[in-house]
């Protein structure tokens, strides 16, 4: 094992970008679905022009030299490589972060905060709220390796970031996530409590309060509505990736229609948006992240975070949901499409030293990608009470 910190550039070979194209140009399709709406996948007249775009308009080059722009480097952390992009702030006074990504995402989601959050005074902020932002790709996903062996849970990985952050230098630390990041993120907060300094999370994994049920508010009764329709339509994928990865992963491994279908389900599903998910983001913002997914082939490894969570066990997710609790200072911004929405008094319950919540007007699960203005001053302002 080294504790070596490498310089990654990114450069996709000619002949992967070849290959897609000419997979997408004979790519074969299914009928259409028997009714017009998303409630049985992706339309496939939706889908035909997403890709149709991918394989004539799409530029991976105009991405690939935006993420080169950064500072991305790899090192070895319990024996796995990690890649990671590391931003210090001019100001002497920055609080390191380490921002967590999740399923379907990427580092891709964080490109339009990492600038304001390292120098806000170049946007329009106070250097006060400076932070060196650090933006580790999850193992299994995007530019990191893949494991070999089982036992990469939340935890593993968590202390994995907690040994990354020492190596950078950093003794005192703040720590950001949503999705699988949120989760990583609290677990930051638990085991490493002695540099965590603050954590803010924009989905809180929390279960309802079952001393409020004869005294829910409009805003809890919406949050359980959901919650329900959720579970019944929305956790197919999850199950299935949770129970079988290696089977799920072949077809979305070797099809570039069947990996983006895959994906671009969760934009609509989970972005806030008008009835089509490109009005939360654009075709170029969808495909720059699904682009990571195949470009590295990680379907089936970034599905076994799902595995080694036990998310297919009932018990698994109450546990997820209800266990520990977080006694770290911390921040939690609620956006309205979020697919879990717990109330503060359910927050408060779990996060024991809950010092931000608030619940911005626009927003959904993808929060740093969907509202990057939003999310920057949501951040900013939890940590100013963390610091």
């Amino acid at each position: 094992m080294t504790d070596a910190v490498t310089p990654f550039r990114l450069e996709a070979g000619t002949d992967q970008i070849e290959d897609l194209r000419q997979r997408l140009a004979h790519a074969r399709w299914p009928e259409p679905a028997p009714v017009t709406d998303w409630s049985q996948g992706v339309p496939v007249d939706w889908l035909r022009d997403l890709c149709a775009y991918w394989q004539d308009g799409y530029d991976w080059r105009r991405c690939e030299a935006q993420l080169n722009e950064l500072p991305q480097f790899r090192t070895e952390l319990d024996g796995l490589g990690v890649h990671f992009i590391h931003v210090q702030s001019p100001s002497p006074d920055a609080l390191p972060l380490v921002m967590t990504h999740g399923w379907p995402g990427s580092v891709i989601e964080f490109l339009d905060v990492i600038g304001p959050l390292a120098d806000p005074a170049a946007h329009g902020g106070d250097a006060a709220d400076a932070f060196h932002v650090v933006c580790p790709s999850l193992p299994g996903y995007g530019f990191s390796d893949k494991p070999s062996e089982p036992g990469w849970d939340i935890d593993r990985i968590a202390d994995a970031w907690s040994t990354l952050m020492a190596r950078l230098g950093y003794e005192r630390y703040g720590a950001q996530g949503g999705d699988w990041g949120a989760f990583v993120t609290g677990a930051l907060g638990q085991r490493d409590s002695e540099h965590v300094t603050g954590v803010h999370v924009n989905m809180a994994m929390v279960a309802p309060d079952a001393e409020t049920m004869n005294d829910l508010t409009e805003f809890e009764q919406r949050s359980l509505a959901d919650l329900g329709e959720m579970f019944e339509w929305g956790t197919g994928y999850a199950i299935e990736q949770g129970t079988r990865p290696q089977t799920v992963g072949y077809g979305l491994v070797d099809s570039p229609v069947g990996q983006a279908a895959w994906i671009t389900e969760k934009y609509w599903a989970w972005t806030d948006h008008d009835g089509d998910p490109t009005s939360a983001l654009s075709r170029d913002q969808m495909l720059d992240n699904v682009m990571v997914y195949w470009l590295t082939a990680t379907a089936a490894s970034s599905a076994r975070l799902y595995w080694e969570s036990g998310w297919a066990r009932p018990s698994a997710q109450s546990r997820m949901a209800s266990g520990r609790t977080i006694a770290t200072p911390t921040g939690i911004s609620m956006f309205p499409r979020e697919i879990m929405r717990p109330s503060r008094r359910w927050c408060e319950k779990r996060y024991t030293d809950l010092r931000f919540y608030e619940q911005p007007e626009r927003g959904g699960h993808f929060a740093a990608w969907e509202q990057p203005e939003l999310f920057v001053d949501q951040v900013r302002r939890a940590f100013r009470t963390m610091r």
